[in-house]
Order: C-alpha cells, then sequence, then structure tokens
C-alpha cells in the first residue's frame, strides 16, 4: 500500500538454490551468507529472517552498520561476520554483541586488543592475509607482528578465522592469478601453524571459487551471488554445466519486482510520447504508464530499449524514462488497463524479465543493479 512498486522474494527458490550449493560443496563445508549491499537488494530485514528459516544461521557483511541491521533482522541466535569497514566505536559494540570482524591492519588489531582487555570480553577476529588481490590483508612481513600481538594478548582475542579473496575467479582469464593465491595462501597458512597458532577455520571461497575451484572451498565458504540464484557470470555457469549431462540450471532467482499499470491512452500517427524527441509514434498506437522511473533503480538507459511483461506479453518501454515513471508499448495488448500487473523482473506466463536481461539492457552488472534497488521498495516474501 502507499507504494508503486513491490519486490518478491521468492522462500521456496532460496531454499533450493541452497541445497544445491551445500551438495555442490561438501557437508563438511559451511556455508556464510553474504548478505552486504542490503542482501543484494533482496533487503536485509526480510531476507535474514527468511534465510534463517530455511536453517541459515551464518551470515557476512561488509560494514558495522549492515552487522547492526542483521542482528535486529535475526529471529535466532547467528553469526555475523564483518569483512570490511569497522571503526573504534563500533569495534567496542561488536565485541559487545559478540559480532566478529576481518582484521587486515596492524592498528585494527591492537585497538580491538586495547577494546577487548577494557571490556573483558575476548574479541572475535578474522586475520585476512594478502594473496595477490592487493587490496586489503596482511602480508608475510606483517604477520610477523600480528603473530607476536596475537600470543601476547590471546585471553583477548579469539583467533576464528584466516582468510583471503580472490581477484576474479569468474573469469578464465584470472586463472593463474588464482592458483598462484591459493599457493600464497597455503604458504601463510602454513607460516602461522609454525609459528604455533591456529586459527578455528580457514575460509578463502566466494561464489565463483566455490564453483570453479574446490580446493577453495576448505572449512567455509562465503556464498553471496549464488544464493540468490545468479551464478557469477556466464563463464562461471558454462564451466558447470559443461560438466552435467542434463545441462538444466538447478539456480532459480529469487528476486520479482512488479508494478501495476496507472493510466492508458492512444495516440496518433506523427506525435512524440514523452519528453524530449526520442520517439515518434510510425502509426497510430495505444501505450500505458506505469509508475515506475530512475529514481526506483528502473535505468534510463532502459529508455526506448527496455522490456517488461503485461498480460502474459513482453512489450517494449518506449520514450524517455523519467524520474518516476515509464511508458511502454501495448498496441498488441489492446484489453490492457489501468491496475493490470506489469512485471520488470520475474515471470508472467510462459514469458520472463530475467535480472540478467534487465542488466544487459542497461548496461549494468546483475550486482550493480540489484544492489541499486532502492530500500524504500517493499519487500515481500512469498
Amino acid at each position: 500500500m502507499y507504494h508503486s512498486s513491490v519486490i518478491e522474494i521468492n522462500k521456496s527458490a532460496y531454499q533450493g538454490n541452497m541445497k544445491f550449493i551445500q551438495r555442490l560443496i561438501g557437508k563438511k563445508t559451511k556455508i556464510s551468507s553474504v548478505v552486504k549491499g542490503n542482501a543484494y537488494g533482496h533487503g536485509i530485514e526480510y531476507f535474514v529472517p527468511m534465510a534463517q528459516d530455511c536453517g541459515q544461521n551464518h551470515f557476512c557483511v561488509f560494514s558495522a552498520e549492515e552487522a547492526v541491521a542483521v542482528k535486529k533482522a535475526m529471529k535466532n541466535e547467528g553469526t555475523v561476520v564483518i569483512m570490511g569497514m569497522i571503526e573504534n566505536p563500533e569495534i567496542s559494540w561488536a565485541i559487545k554483541n559478540g559480532v566478529e570482524f576481518y582484521v587486515f591492519d596492524e592498528d585494527r588489531l591492537i585497538n580491538a586488543v586495547k577494546i577487548a582487555r577494557r571490556l573483558k570480553k575476548r574479541a572475535i577476529i578474522h586475520v585476512e592475509v594478502e594473496t595477490g588481490l592487493n587490496r586489503t590483508g596482511f602480508d608475510r612481513e606483517q604477520l610477523r607482528k600480528v603473530v607476536k600481538i596475537l600470543k601476547e594478548n590471546w585471553e583477548h582475542v579469539e583467533f576464528k578465522g584466516l582468510c583471503t579473496h580472490y581477484a576474479g575467479a569468474e573469469s578464465i582469464s584470472n586463472y593463474l592469478r588464482i592458483k598462484q593465491q591459493l599457493i600464497a595462501f597455503k604458504r601463510l597458512s602454513k607460516y602461522i601453524e609454525e609459528s604455533g597458532l591456529k586459527p578455528v577455520i580457514y575460509h578463502t571461497a566466494c561464489s565463483a571459487a566455490a564453483v570453479r575451484y574446490p580446493a577453495t572451498r576448505m572449512d567455509m565458504a562465503r556464498i553471496g551471488i549464488m544464493q540468490y540464484g545468479y551464478w557469477s557470470n556466464m563463464e562461471t555457469y558454462i564451466s558447470y554445466i559443461t560438466k552435467k549431462e542434463g545441462r538444466k540450471n538447478p539456480l532459480k532467482r529469487i528476486i520479482s519486482w512488479k508494478s501495476k499499470v496507472m493510466s492508458t491512452k492512444k495516440v496518433k500517427t506523427g506525435e512524440f510520447i514523452g519528453y524530449g524527441t526520442s520517439f515518434l509514434a510510425s502509426k497510430d498506437m495505444k501505450i500505458a504508464t506505469v509508475p515506475v522511473g530512475y529514481s526506483h533503480g528502473f535505468s534510463r538507459s532502459l529508455s526506448n530499449h527496455g522490456r517488461v511483461l503485461v498480460n502474459g506479453e513482453r512489450v517494449s518501454v518506449i520514450g524517455t524514462v523519467s524520474m518516476n515513471s515509464f511508458t511502454i508499448d501495448i498496441t498488441d495488448v489492446p484489453h490492457t488497463k489501468p491496475g493490470d500487473e506489469v512485471v520488470m523482473i520475474g515471470d508472467q506466463g510462459d514469458l520472463s524479465i530475467s535480472v540478467s536481461s534487465f542488466s544487459e539492457m542497461s548496461n549494468q552488472l546483475n550486482y550493480e543493479l540489484l544492489t541499486r534497488l532502492p530500500r524504500r521498495i517493499p519487500r515481500v516474501i512469498v
């Protein structure tokens, strides 16, 4: 109510995806559900309780802000790990609430120790090591200091995990680089173990790495895009499907984005439609206006280019997408009327508009399009 569109999240599709992923990576490897970027646009406050209903109780986020949102959304006890941004006041909150977090620089580790000592509660940390992504993580030389700090402050710190992140595991062009990263991680792991320390778990795999490089799965895999029903890219999907006989995609999209026709009208030959002169009617037409625009995440680049579903037919977006609406050509679906369902992403009848096709039309990545869906659009579990 009061919204011009709604996003539906399919619970059974999510369950199916998670069962497939667990079979793929094996029972010994734990799945951590990556819910950064507002659960890839699906909505943390909606997605997390649904995931817990399906048995998932381990979540990875980017920032302390997201960690707060996950903790607030949780129905049951669970684990939250901050992989990225956390400042000193937030470290205090994390330690008090049992939230785990990455350390990848000396200052964060030292501050974590100080705050844990003051709170008289151990900080639960994951040490990230640099293996070749060259973004965040300790190199071999820096690890000497890390080992020293951990040994001297063992009563204040729980060494929960040793981790790294791969530099584009979805692309075959990065094959050598990923293999070198895996070798580097094993060397650094051995160094830490020989120093007398051992983490509770080792984890390095994202969705793409878990599919393409079995050796990366280890104790836990951080699964993001796949749980939502998408392959990291077409290469990843092809590398999986070519090894299977049925060649049926085992993943199902869990998101649909729907609106309704706001109004319809007839336009005569030779008249322009919408702002400017980007679309000229070459025949008598019937059009419909949909109350969704670029302020809702429906990209302006879909002007005269996008497709949506209405009354079981695929129809074209015509004219310029404006801030709050776009128009569609319903000349061949003349019975369309105000209130009829319009599908921007999802299924209607035998047809489908996938996020992949949607994002290709708007020149965005799956990840980018999903995470840009505004938070104000209501999400509904179906």
